[in-house]
């Protein structure tokens, strides 16, 4: 089976470089028409928008559609024109990969409000403004693609990296959600974590981890989750030609008899409380509510 994007419109934020440049040229290759969306060149966040339009040349020169576009994912007004040019030009758009990102690395004793609110702002908020700018659109036409980029250290955590993993998981949360909002229209969210040799992380790998970790090897699970045969409501890593399936679990629990619902009852009991045995995946936040009575059923 050959996976194709022929007329399928993809708007990729971040594009101008590292991964977002690596899925749009493969989006392009596979048949799609690709806005380029780039704010600017530094991890900051600051730069010009000439990145874009190397990456549109790049795919004009090998024979496919695009568009360069500069807007900043965190002001709505130009996202919507973003979208708009989009369906001006090509009448619908079918793929939102949510990729634009920077950093602002510091250990939380040392890090500033501003800081913080900067990188959740453009991460979180700013996936959030551009997947509502798509989300109508996708409704109507009863078909939606929509990649939500995670990352280890909102999975699991990394010093230095408050404000990025409390955006990152805010992320996985959020496409959790519209995954739930989306089905019935045709739309399927997931999220992506991964792990490549970027502008973002070039000082973080050793140079010899640079090439193995080549954004190249992230394109395959991040257009096979935007794809029409994707899945939804999975979060995914993908690094070095490594593709991985992580899930939120739950522990089946222990109901505190009545009577006995004290503190020293949750430490006697802590070790029966985080055994995984017979944990579950939850696909929604409700089937937590029912862990809780089957617990006191079986107690």
């Amino acid at each position: 089976m050959t996976i194709s994007f022929d007329n399928r419109v993809a708007i990729v934020t971040g594009a101008g470089g590292g991964l977002g440049r690596a899925y749009a040229l493969e989006l392009a290759r596979r048949g799609a028409k690709v806005v380029v969306n780039d704010l600017g060149g530094a991890r900051d966040g600051s730069g010009s928008s000439d990145a874009a339009l190397k990456v549109v040349e790049e795919i004009e020169a090998a024979g496919g559609a695009a568009i360069a576009n500069g807007a900043s994912v965190t002001d709505e007004a130009q996202v919507e024109a973003m979208v708009a040019d989009a369906k001006s030009r090509w009448g619908r758009v079918d793929i939102l990969i949510n990729n634009a990102g920077i950093l602002r690395d510091k250990s939380f004793a040392k890090m500033g409000m501003d800081d913080f609110r900067a990188v959740v702002d453009v991460h979180l908020i700013g996936s959030a403004v551009c997947t509502k700018a798509v989300w109508e659109t996708m409704r109507d036409q009863a078909y939606g693609r929509i990649l939500m980029t995670s990352s280890s250290t909102g999975l699991y955590g990394n010093f230095g990296q408050a404000n990025y993993g409390a955006a990152k998981l805010g992320l996985a949360g959020l496409a959790k959600t519209l995954h739930l909002e989306g089905a019935k229209y045709g739309i399927k969210v997931n999220t992506i974590a991964p792990t490549a040799a970027t502008r973002m992380t070039e000082d973080i790998f050793p140079p010899d981890m640079l090439a193995l970790f080549n954004p190249d090897n992230v394109v395959p699970a991040a257009l096979y989750l935007v794809s029409d045969e994707a899945p939804s409501n999975m979060i995914v890593g993908a690094g070095a030609g490594v593709v991985q399936a992580a899930y939120v679990t739950l522990t089946p629990g222990y109901a505190l008899p009545e009577g006995a619902r004290t503190v020293e009852e949750v430490a006697a009991n802590w070790d029966r409380i985080a055994s995984r045995e017979g944990e579950i995946v939850p696909q929604s936040g409700a089937e937590q509510a029912m862990t809780i009575l089957k617990a006191l059923q079986r107690a």
